[in-house]
């Protein structure tokens, strides 16, 4: 490949962009932050740390996301039920971390995040791990509710997921301050 991007990428991208920019803007910093830590990218306490309780939330999810290597390898690549219980346990695991963090508030915000934890082929697993985790009793009642509540039928039982890996990875943004921008 020459380093162009197909049509059909660029309008994929732009997809899980508008996709991205759907989400509450508490959702898209959590993503953000989570992208961060689960890819190493930045010094997530430094760049996401605004307070002593929001230093201790991203130590904990740092805590959390180091099972994430183990996690990638461990993605079954058929569905039988020998390769289950060694992978979906983390991967629950890491989602009701997630989902108890309070800012991924529907399965789509929980798709995102993961395809780009994960990667693509954790997609067939995603349904039953956002519903276990939505179902556990550490959450609210009422969060619980609206999580279950998210997740369309159509998601919850599609007959077959993209192998597409996702292409776009939210990143933190510096504002620009536009009086120097024009000066």
């Amino acid at each position: 490949m020459t380093g162009k991007t197909k049509p059909a990428e660029g309008v994929m991208t732009l997809a899980e962009m508008k996709e991205f920019a759907s989400f509450s803007a508490a959702t898209q910093r959590y993503i953000r932050r989570s992208l961060d830590i689960g890819l190493d990218r930045e010094d997530a306490m430094a760049r996401w740390g605004r307070d002593a309780v929001e230093s201790a939330s991203i130590r904990a999810q740092a805590r959390t996301y180091r099972n994430l290597p183990e996690i990638r390898a461990m993605v079954p690549e058929a569905s039988g039920l020998e390769a289950v219980e060694p992978f979906l346990g983390p991967l629950i695991t890491l989602a009701a971390f997630d989902l108890g963090q309070g800012r991924i508030t529907s399965f789509s915000a929980f798709r995102f995040l993961y395809e780009r934890l994960v990667g693509a082929e954790v997609r067939p697993w995603l349904p039953s791990a956002f519903c276990a985790a939505a179902a556990l009793p550490h959450l609210h009642p009422e969060l619980r509710r609206k999580l279950l509540q998210s997740i369309s039928e159509a998601a919850a039982t599609a007959s077959g997921w993209s192998s597409r890996q996702p292409a776009f990875f939210p990143y933190w943004v510096e504002k620009v301050d536009m009086g120097a921008a024009t000066a």
